[in-house]
């Protein structure tokens, strides 16, 4: 992998979230070195700090929506810092907060990588899939419909920032270590054709080929952008999340999804959300995310 300058971005907000505490999770990152782990992998890094925006007010849903002015807001803010890395040739890291931050950090991501004539995949990796809209979801919280949002399903004020009505085809993502799943995003999985690797598949077939089947058409002309939300881990691994759900990919399974990842040299960006350190012990959660990042970017046992 060619040796980019890193750039982290701090999004603290837990304005798409059920429960408090996402908003810290920047700063839990930075405890746990992320900025000198990546050093140390011979990374330049540049940590342009916190972005800011506006306190969630926890509000009860307007038309199916929770906090819409408000994640719009810090969207925008994300849309702006991920678009500016990019522009300056850099990875962009982006530190949630909670997982609605990624309309604005694929927005921007989508459009960099279509005026490059590059192809767009998305590994999301999550115990969710992220597809409800404000018509399905029971809550109204926005970290439940990025995806749907990306898709060009959302609502208007977080659809079409990239350009195109839809930042993502259906073909442009893979679903990766999904174990719960509303009955309206069942039927809206396979009404798009989205292509997700739940649990069983994991079960059944092993990280190694999952990973080889999920990347078989990534090549040199790939933009590589993983979304990392943290509940995707077994909660005994990474107790620090606000949606935890049992049953999730374990330590190991998730290193080898990261060092195969890495093999491909064709990551161009990241998102790592959902690190909620109000629930998590002595900041373990943070420093199993800065491992795996580590494995993500490069670091390995032996050289391979």
């Amino acid at each position: 992998m060619t040796k980019h300058i890193i750039e982290l971005i701090g999004a603290p907000t837990d304005i798409g979230a059920s429960v408090r505490g996402a908003g810290m999770g920047p700063d839990a990152l930075r405890v746990a070195d992320i900025a000198g782990t990546l050093a140390r992998l011979g990374f330049e890094v540049l940590d342009r700090g916190n972005l800011a925006g506006p306190a969630t007010p926890w509000a009860a849903p307007t038309g199916g929506l929770r906090h819409l002015d408000e994640a719009v807001a810090w969207n925008r803010a994300v849309y702006d810092a991920v678009d500016t890395a990019l522009g300056a040739g850099r990875l962009p890291l982006m530190m949630g907060g909670d997982h609605s931050l990624a309309i604005g950090s694929i927005s921007a991501v989508a459009w960099h990588v279509r005026q490059r004539k590059k192809t767009l995949r998305v590994l999301w990796l999550d115990a969710h899939t992220d597809v409800n809209t404000d018509g399905t979801s029971p809550s109204g919280n926005i970290h439940g419909m990025p995806v749907a949002c990306l898709l060009g399903h959302g609502p208007a004020a977080l659809t079409g920032w990239s350009g195109q009505p839809a930042a993502l085809t259906p073909d442009a993502i893979r679903f990766l270590g999904i174990r719960s799943v509303d009955a309206d995003e069942r039927r809206a999985i396979q009404a798009q054709g989205l292509t997700v690797f739940d649990m069983r598949h994991i079960d059944e077939h092993g990280m190694r080929n999952t990973l080889t089947e999920a990347l078989q058409d990534v090549d040199e002309n790939t933009h590589l952008h993983v979304s990392f939300d943290l509940d995707c881990l077994d909660p005994a691994d990474a107790p620090g999340v606000g949606t935890g759900v049992r049953g999730g990919p374990t330590y190991r399974e998730m290193q080898l999804c990261m060092e195969m990842l890495a093999d491909t040299g064709r990551l161009g960006s990241l998102d790592v959300v959902e690190l909620n350190p109000a629930l998590d012990v002595r900041n373990r959660t943070a420093e199993v995310a800065v491992e795996l990042i580590a494995s993500l970017l490069g670091q390995s046992t032996l050289a391979r």
